[in-house]
This record gives C-alpha cells, sequence and structure tokens, in this order.
C-alpha cells in the first residue's frame, strides 16, 4: 500500500494555476468524475439485477444478491492494497490509472451481458481495475502540491465535489434511463445501466489520456521502469488475478469474511502494533488507539452500505414511490447521500471550526457518526411499526431522511479517518495503516450484505422482516456510539495529543 504522506515527487513542478489551483486539478477532477459516475451508477442497479434477471423476480433472490453485492464492495477495497503497491513500485501513477481505467470499463460492459457467470466474471474485472484506479488519483491530488502548501486541503475539497457530484448525476440519469426510456417502473431496463456506467468509464479514460500531458513528472513511472515491459506485466497479472477474485466472489460471503478478509487484517494489524512496540511507548499507544477506532470503522460500514442491497429492496417493495401519476425511481435515493454531503459538508466544517477548542476529539467524532448512523435506523423502526399505510407502504419522506440522516453520519467519520491513519500509523507503516483502514471499510461492507440477507431472509424482504434486522441494527449502533462516547478520554489518552 502506498503511503499518502511521501508520494510527491522531490521538486514539485510550478504548474500553471486556474482558479488559484494548479491546473492538472481540474483535469484529476473531471477523471474522478466520471469514474465515481461509473461506479455509483451500478451501485443502485445490482441487487435488484440479479434478483431480476437471475431469479425471475422471486424474494428468495434477495439474500444472495445481498451477499455478493457485499463481497463485492469489500474486494475493491481489499483490491485498493494491491493497486498502490503496483504504482508505486512498478508502473507509476498515471499508467497504473489508465490500465485501471480500461480493464475496469472492460468489467462494466461484461456485466451488461445477461448470463450469471459472465456477470460475476465481469465484477471481478471492475474489481481489479478499480484496485489499479482509485487509490491511486487520490494520491496524485496530493502530489500537485509542495509540502506546507496552505491550498492543499481545499484541493482535496475540491476533488471531493468531482466524487460527490459524479456520484450524485449518475444515478438520476441511469434511474430515468432504465426506468422511463428504456424501461418502465414495472420493467427497468437495468442493462442500461451498466452500459452507460461502461461509457462513463471510458469517459474517463479518455479524459485522463489526453490531460496527463499537464502533469509533468507527476506520477511517471519509476526510475528504471519506463518500458512498456512493466505495463504488459501488470496487465497480465491483472488478468490473472481476475480469476481468484471471480472465485472470492462465489464463496459464502462469511466463508470470504473470516478465511480472507479477517486474516489479512489481523496480520496487517499486527504488524502495526509489531512496529509501535519497536517504536516506543507513544508509538505503541497510538497505534492501538488506531486499531480501536478500526473496530468501529467496521461496525459504521456494515449499516451504512444497506444503501446498495437492502435499502433498494425497501425503496422497491415497501416504500410509497407514487406522487400522483408519476412514480420516483429508486435509483433516485441513491443521489441523496451525494446531494447532502455536498450541502451539509460546509456546515459542518464551520461548525466544527466555529466550536474551537470545544471542537469534539477524533473517538468522538467516531462516536457521533455511529449515532448519527443509529438515529437513521430509529427512523426506520418508527416508519415500520407505525406508518405502514393500508398498501403496506410507509411514506417516501422517511427513507429520504434516513439517507440524509446517515450522511450527517458520514460526515463525522469518513472525512477524518485517513487523516487520522496518518497522524497515528508508525512512521515506517503508514501505508499498512492505510491497508488496514481499507480492510475494516471492505469487512464492513461485506458484512452488510451478509446482515442485508438475513433481513431478506429465505423468501425476500417484507415489513416484519425489515422492521426486526433494522431494529437490531439500531441498539447495536446506539450502543456502540454510547460505547465510543465513554472510553473517547481513554482514547484520546493514547494518542498523546493528535487531534
Amino acid at each position: 500500500m502506498t503511503d499518502t504522506t511521501s508520494t510527491a515527487a522531490p521538486a514539485v513542478p510550478a504548474f500553471p494555476e486556474r482558479m488559484g489551483h494548479p491546473r492538472p486539478l481540474w483535469m484529476l477532477f473531471m477523471t474522478e468524475f466520471w469514474e465515481r459516475f461509473a461506479f455509483y451508477g451500478i451501485r443502485w442497479a445490482l441487487t435488484l439485477y440479479i434478483v431480476a434477471q437471475f431469479y425471475q423476480g422471486s424474494g428468495t433472490g434477495e439474500q444472495p444478491a445481498s451477499q455478493l453485492y457485499g463481497a463485492y464492495l469489500a474486494l475493491v477495497y481489499a483490491a485498493a492494497i494491491f493497486g498502490g503497491y503496483v504504482a508505486d513500485r512498478v508502473i507509476g501513477y498515471q499508467r497504473s490509472i489508465l490500465l485501471g481505467a480500461a480493464i475496469m470499463a472492460a468489467g462494466l460492459f461484461m456485466i451488461a451481458i445477461p448470463n450469471e457467470e459472465v456477470f460475476k466474471l465481469g465484477l471481478a474485472t471492475v474489481i481489479a481495475g478499480n484496485g489499479l484506479f482509485k487509490p491511486n488519483i487520490s494520491t496524485m491530488v496530493g502530489s500537485l502540491y509542495r509540502q506546507g502548501d496552505e491550498r492543499r486541503d481545499s484541493g482535496f475539497t475540491i476533488f471531493y465535489m468531482g466524487i460527490n457530484l459524479g456520484a450524485m448525476i449518475s444515478p438520476i440519469l441511469t434511474g430515468w434511463l432504465s426506468d422511463k426510456v428504456f424501461g418502465s417502473d414495472g420493467m427497468p431496463a437495468y442493462k442500461i445501466v451498466f452500459i452507460v456506467s461502461g461509457i462513463g468509464m471510458l469517459l474517463s479514460l479518455v479524459w485522463f489520456w489526453f490531460g496527463r500531458r499537464e502533469l509533468q513528472s507527476i506520477g511517471r513511472p519509476p526510475v528504471g521502469g519506463e518500458g512498456a515491459g512493466r505495463v504488459l506485466l501488470t496487465f497480465v497479472g491483472a488478468l490473472v488475478a481476475i480469476p481468484a477474485v471471480y472465485f472470492l466472489l462465489t464463496i459464502d460471503a462469511a466463508m470470504l469474511n473470516w478465511w480472507v478478509l479477517a486474516p489479512m487484517f489481523l496480520v496487517l494489524c499486527g504488524l502495526i502494533l509489531a512496529e509501535g512496540i519497536r517504536e516506543g511507548k507513544v508509538a505503541r499507544d497510538r497505534a492501538i488507539a488506531m486499531l480501536l477506532i478500526f473496530v468501529f470503522n467496521v461496525l459504521f460500514w456494515m449499516f451504512f452500505e444497506q444503501a446498495g442491497s437492502s435499502f433498494n429492496f425497501l425503496a422497491d417493495k415497501i416504500v410509497d414511490r407514487s406522487f400522483g401519476g408519476w412514480i420516483f425511481p429508486v435509483g433516485w435515493f441513491q443521489s441523496v447521500n451525494s446531494l447532502a454531503i455536498i450541502t451539509i459538508a460546509p456546515i459542518l466544517a464551520w461548525l466544527w471550526l466555529k466550536m474551537g477548542r470545544n471542537n469534539p476529539s477524533i473517538p468522538r467524532k467516531f462516536g457521533l457518526g455511529l449515532i448519527f448512523n443509529g438515529l437513521a435506523f430509529l427512523l426506520l423502526m418508527v416508519a415500520l411499526s407505525s406508518m405502514v399505510n393500508d398498501a403496506g407502504k410507509i411514506p417516501f419522506w422517511t427513507l429520504f431522511m434516513v439517507y440524509v440522516i446517515q450522511s450527517v453520519g458520514e460526515l463525522c467519520l469518513s472525512p477524518i479517518g485517513l487523516s487520522m491513519v496518518t497522524k497515528l500509523a508508525p512512521v515506517r507503516l503508514v501505508g499498512f495503516g492505510m491497508g488496514g483502514w481499507f480492510l475494516s471499510t471492505g469487512i464492513g461492507n461485506n458484512l452488510s450484505g451478509i446482515f442485508a440477507g438475513l433481513i431478506s431472509g429465505e423468501g425476500g424482504m417484507t415489513v416484519h422482516s425489515a422492521l426486526s434486522g433494522y431494529t437490531w441494527g439500531f441498539w447495536l449502533l446506539a450502543i456502540a456510539g454510547a460505547l465510543l462516547f465513554l472510553i473517547a478520554p481513554l482514547i484520546a489518552r493514547l494518542m498523546h495529543g493528535v487531534k
């Protein structure tokens, strides 16, 4: 895993500026916009498509669909660990992004083929491509600025807006095309979603291909690796990895968690802790604090990522989406999170600044993230227990607000996660710390699919099964959030002054 704290080239080129920032930032902004357009374009449709295409619309397909979705997300995060290493040590960031974009686009077009085995192979291809792409473009943004450049945080904020704009627009466009243009509300054309997402990924590839000249020396191959041979070997390695990823997608989700992801995570944690002990008491304590927060991070994403699994089935079957003669597309709910992030993030940033010394500590912000996530499930509990109409549906606004409340929780937790790792991880193993962060998120995503499968059961989601599952989710999140608040002073002491 690449160390994101030291990826800048020894001498940062004097880039021309656009709107006060290095001009390549805007090229990277649009490259990431189209990649996130592609990634989030398929997010809302995957589980619904699996049930409709491979289980003939039967509720019996909801559990395996949710588990496959969770495994897919988990492996996306796991692949990022290897993709960062390849870019850092083998072919450089520019070539890694180009190769990853091409492989990912191929995978997106493959999943549009109505064959279950080809579909899973396509997902495996998307995972391999995303592993080469995603961790490296963010690193390149940091490389545009010299150490101490006050514009760095602002640059990442602009880049983050590109992520959320792509994630917001894609479900709206693909949902409209699948439900209103090429299909109907009762029979959406899910395949068009994957095709449009594939086109978006090609646009990302083309945009970066023509814009990479602006980067000058940033992200070029390491010394001695300028030839095409390493790129070819990396491509062959990705082709070899795809069948292995395919196998991991086909095994039981619990087996993937306990026999693959958990051992990887434990090894990383062991290495981090051992290095912390070697560096001394302060480094040891900070490593312990970071690892404790990783555990709570798993829990947060286990429930947050219901957005792509059980919340889709909830929206499709139990939420009243009708407005007169018009039906709100299921996919459009996926845009609420990005819209809320874009709207609320500046307010929350202002609030943290306004609070000054009373600004909550890192563990307490994580606790707030868990609590807000729990409040979203509390709203679902209330809706499913007391707001169900005669048609067996809950009001539209309830699920809409669930996404908004979860977004507040995400803003309390996610933006500070990577920053926390760079501050708490042992100096020589910041890259492994990043790997631990990604893996804890991946494990949470895999557990989200398992949890969603339990909610649906063998026959599909019902009001009763949703109420039972979401009630359990609320209490687990509330207890975990309260516990983290209680032990926050202890974790803060272990952090030895890190804010």
